[in-house]
């Protein structure tokens, strides 16, 4: 219910509800009196029963308008329908009774039978009110016409089993034979309300007590119907108390609370999608046509006439019929259009989708003229999701799909394709040269003013393909736009580019190395090389790290820079990562008889550190290869660090309580920010080389080092400078106070078999030392 429906519910006196309750004790004691006193064939039965009927029938008009004032707004015509009907009800039964006081025993009269009619009409119009009933009127017609074809089915079968041996001048009166119809009606209401109930969701219990009601009035129309053929009925009988048991059903209906659920679901302005009916609700209303159809064979004479009255119902059944199917057809072809615009229109902007698209693209290749492809992706929108959330999201992809859209015009077709993809085709019978286009809609995604402040409006990069020689498919020219856009973005994005045959050789190139690339980690196509790290002051060796190689079966050793990025790319850096941590660890295990200070660093990519097996996998290559924890540290990047939460910071911890030390690789690249130095749990700090490089000539760089190296010492953490090539970078770095140094000066990348050679020697320590042999340790 609504906020404002529970203050008003909230707002009833006590008197209300007694006078309710007692309303409904009172409309069932007559109704007990009333049983009672036909039951035992008391004197005046006909005229107790009259009353009884009277007065349940006017306390339930009451109490209908009294639920509609309690019940929320869109609950209330339902409740004053109810109550119209009682009231009608209550009309009709006024009006027989006092004609059947004047001397006639069963007035069926036109006014009584109009009376009659008005609340079923009233009656099958409150059902359609009900929250679940349906909203369009195809909808409604379809149902009001499933109870009428229940209602005319049962004509036939009735003839049959009640007024087969009845003569036909015994219901010679319009009237009279009308009022054998009451049962017909009731089922039609009773199917009405089994449809507008709905399925999949607990029925409201005054919609049950409400089937309950027209299934009793229907039995009680159905003995009547039978007794008043038979010539057997008189008033007075306890037939006569099935009338007034309905009427109170529907007094104990109004006392029921509303929907628990409805006001919530109105005041959030939610609509449920319906869920599929039963197969039986669907088969009900066609159930009673089959017994139809034998009733009527089983109802010919003698000489293989039909009964008028069943012919007619027969023929208004067809009609019926008919006019049903041809609604049912209308609605076959209306969600056929509905299932085609799902299957072909993007349901967020309103776009051609991916499948639209490739169809209208390969109905232009099978024509004769030039097709060209612009395939778009804006840059950044990751990031406009991840911030803002997907409904500001969405939100901008509409309102950039219509920008779009009228950039494009009438010189292309434009289809959503991906979440943040866009294509258009280009045909022969468009002038604008595709170039021309895709400068238009960079043009049309500029921002506004307004725009820029907020931040979340995306640049696109655009890749164009036109249709050549070259292609086989579809599939070939859509890849080659998607080289293009690549390329756009590796431009500094915002930017178009053509895909070109060089363009087009470096993507399969590419594509190969990735494939290479998946079978190296089996086919131990990688090594590693070993980088000294000697401490400044003795030219010790105080640690070495292992750089990864990749010696291609076909392009020779290839450097990390050329195939991490591809592997960072692909996931495939996991592997690779998880190879390098044990091989690491089996090779800092062989030295450590001779040097047992001396510790092995291995880089780890930041897909590595998000991931809550790397504690596993770490303890794992240590524990096999017989190393102590602290004899390996982790390198992590400073942008890996920035961007780690707070579960990547408790594993940091987890594994600097096991021993593993930490070092902060590239310190000083632009992610430098004291406030995570306090945060993260590192051992030491390695000074980028692009400061160390410039140190003999920049003041400033040299004064950056310094800085670094005292902001060290005062978090107790190493330094360590990278890339010391030269004497005069050397003298230094060891003058700023550096602990360590790693970099040509001091030795090259070294596999470990030179390495353990170097081991074998006993060369004294120092800086010469080192520089001669390329690798001393003592």
């Amino acid at each position: 219910m609504s906020r404002k429906d529970v203050e008003q519910a909230a707002a009833r006196s006590p008197g209300q509800d007694r006078v309710g309750r007692v309303g409904l004790v009172g409309a069932g004691v007559v109704v007990a009196v009333e049983a009672f006193w036909l039951v035992l064939g008391l004197p005046a039965g006909a005229l107790v029963s009259d009353l009884g009927a009277l007065t349940v029938a006017g306390w339930a008009a009451v109490a209908c308008v009294a639920a509609a004032r309690r019940h929320p707004v869109t609950l209330r015509r339902f409740w004053l329908l109810l109550a119209v009907t009682m009231a009608l009800s209550l009309a009709g039964r006024a009006l027989w009774t006092s004609q059947r006081l004047l001397g006639e025993s069963l007035p069926h009269t036109l006014p009584i039978g109009l009376i009659f009619a008005a609340s079923l009409l009233t009656g099958t119009a409150a059902l359609f009110c009900w929250t679940t009933a349906p909203r369009t009127t195809v909808g409604r017609a379809r149902t009001l016409l499933d109870g009428v074809i229940v209602g005319l089915a049962l004509i036939p079968i009735g003839w049959l089993l009640i007024f087969r041996n009845v003569s036909l001048a015994d219901l010679d009166e319009p009237l009279r034979t009308a009022g054998l119809l009451y049962p017909m009606f009731d089922l039609m209401q009773l199917t009405i309300l089994v449809a507008v109930v709905g399925p999949g969701r607990p029925v409201w219990r005054p919609m049950a007590l409400l089937g309950v009601s027209l299934t009793v009035r229907a039995v009680a129309d159905t003995v009547y119907v039978s007794l008043v053929a038979a010539g057997t009925y008189q008033p007075g009988t306890p037939v006569d108390v099935l009338w007034p048991l309905s009427y109170l059903l529907i007094v104990v209906a109004t006392r029921m609370p509303p929907p628990r659920d409805h006001g919530a679901a109105e005041e959030a302005g939610e609509v449920g999608e319906a869920p599929l009916p039963q197969w039986w609700r669907v088969v009900l209303p066609y159930l009673p046509v089959g017994g139809a159809i034998g009733a009527t064979m089983l109802a010919r004479d003698a000489n293989g006439h039909t009964p008028m009255p069943i012919f007619l119902a027969m023929m208004a059944l067809l009609a019926t019929l008919a006019l049903r199917q041809g609604l049912a057809a209308n609605e076959n072809l209306r969600l056929v259009v509905q299932l085609r615009k799902l299957a072909y229109v993007d349901q967020l902007t309103g776009l051609p989708n991916r499948l639209a698209f490739t169809r209208r693209l390969r109905g232009a290749l099978r024509g004769t003229n030039r097709v060209a492809v612009l395939l778009l992706d804006l840059d950044g929108f990751k990031q406009v999701n991840d911030r803002f959330g997907h409904t500001t999201g969405d939100t901008l992809l509409s309102g950039l799909s219509r920008r779009m859209r009228r950039a494009v015009g009438d010189d292309g077709m434009i289809a959503r394709i991906g979440g943040d993809e866009f294509a258009v085709l280009v045909t022969d019978g468009r002038p604008l040269a595709p170039e021309r286009l895709a400068e238009r809609l960079l043009a049309a995604l500029q921002p506004s003013p307004g725009e820029e402040l907020v931040g979340v409006h995306p640049s696109a990069s655009i890749g164009i393909a036109e249709y050549g020689p070259q292609h086989i498919s579809h599939t070939d020219l859509l890849r080659d736009a998607d080289i293009a856009m690549y390329a756009a973005k590796a431009a500094g994005k915002s930017a178009y580019r053509r895909c070109t045959q060089g363009l087009r050789e470096s993507a399969v190139s590419r594509a190969e190395l990735i494939a290479d690339l998946r079978r190296a980690v089996d086919e131990e196509q990688l090594h590693l090389e070993f980088q000294p790290i000697v401490d400044l002051a003795t030219g010790a060796v105080r640690s070495a790290e292992a750089l990864v190689r990749w010696r291609h079966p076909r392009l020779g050793v290839l450097s990390p820079a050329r195939f991490l990025p591809l592997a960072e790319e692909t996931g495939l850096i996991l592997p690779i990562d998880r190879w390098v941590i044990h091989e690491a660890c089996r090779a800092a295990a062989t030295w450590q008889d001779r040097v047992p200070s001396a510790t092995v660093a291995v880089n780890i990519a930041a897909s590595h550190l998000r991931r809550p097996d790397l504690i596993a996998t770490v303890t794992e290559a240590t524990a096999g290869a017989g190393l102590a924890p602290r004899a390996l540290t982790l390198e992590l990047t400073e942008s890996a660090l920035i961007e780690g939460s707070d579960a990547v910071l408790d594993r940091l911890g987890q594994l600097r309580e096991l021993g593993i030390r930490i070092a902060i690789d590239d310190f000083g690249t632009g992610y430098s920010s004291l406030s995570y130095l306090h945060r993260i749990p590192a051992t030491e700090l390695k000074i980028d080389r692009s400061f160390v490089a410039r140190i003999p000539e920049d003041a400033r760089a040299y004064a950056t080092v310094e800085m670094v190296t005292r902001l060290a010492g005062a978090f107790d953490l190493g330094v360590v400078a990278e890339g010391v090539e030269t004497e005069r970078q050397h003298d230094a770095v060891a003058a700023i106070g550096c602990v360590q140094g790693q970099g040509y000066r001091y030795g090259r990348p070294t596999a470990l078999a030179e390495l353990r050679a170097v081991l074998a020697k006993a060369d004294p320590p120092g800086v010469s030392g080192v520089a001669e042999s390329g690798l001393t340790l003592t």
